[in-house]
């Protein structure tokens, strides 16, 4: 099933009816999960009419083998530590302090350089959607979901175009509502479901948040001001 979905835009787009039960519903809330859920997610929000944030999450790489997640921080203040792989991994606590501070220092300065110095949305009592461009071990959206309950989010849907069978079953189990268009039994990587999967840039982010907050839909140049932008 290679090449599924052109691009995200058209991934958000399908995606946008399987959700369409929560167009233009006051208490709704998208949080793309960046940068790549972001394109997916403003596709969503253009066709239901409901706000559009961010909700950045930095994985905590074991010092020795950075792919290999000990643990994440979130929006919200949260962290989420793997005890298995600390053990396994013999990590000390100093590595653990270390490597969260620089992933909490990215965080802040991802969620500052998105929102272009709009406040962080309140999550508590809304019904909030979640959404990325695919779910593989889905321990990224893991933590998105425990810091929306922490900030008291009334009900959390995972909404993706493509997700591990497995990661599926165990978000549905965390999650209210799970909301994908594939969940192929053999799954590689997020990648072979997309024929254009290049990555998203900051300053498509930033472009793109800028829309949604305007109610601007339509494909139009957004002017975004200087800086640290990729």
């Amino acid at each position: 099933m290679h090449g599924s979905f052109f691009n995200r835009t058209e991934a958000g787009r399908l995606l946008a009816v399987k959700l369409a039960k929560y167009a233009a519903r006051p208490e709704v809330l998208v949080l793309a999960l960046p940068r790549g859920g972001v394109p997916v997610a403003f596709e969503v929000v253009a066709a239901l009419l409901v706000p559009l944030d961010v909700l950045v999450v930095r994985k905590l790489g074991v010092p020795d083998d950075e792919e290999l997640a000990m643990g994440a921080v979130a929006s919200g203040g949260l962290r989420v530590l793997n005890s298995a792989v600390l053990s396994a991994a013999r990590t000390p606590d100093r590595s653990i302090a270390a490597v969260a501070a620089r992933e909490q220092h990215e965080l802040e300065r991802r969620e500052k350089l998105y929102r272009l110095g709009h406040p962080a949305p309140p999550l508590q009592d809304r019904t909030i959607i979640l959404v990325d461009d695919g779910i593989a071990t889905g321990s990224t959206m893991r933590v998105a979901v425990a810091a929306a309950r922490r900030q008291h989010a009334y009900r959390v849907v995972v909404a993706t175009p493509v997700a591990a069978r497995s990661s599926y079953l165990e978000l549905r189990a965390v999650a209210d509502e799970m909301v994908t268009i594939l969940m192929p039994k053999e799954f590689s990587s997020v990648g072979q479901y997309y024929t254009d999967f290049a990555q998203t840039s900051d300053r498509e982010v930033v472009s793109l948040l800028t829309r949604a907050r305007q109610n601007r839909w339509r494909d139009e140049t957004v002017a975004i001001p200087s800086g640290q932008l990729a």
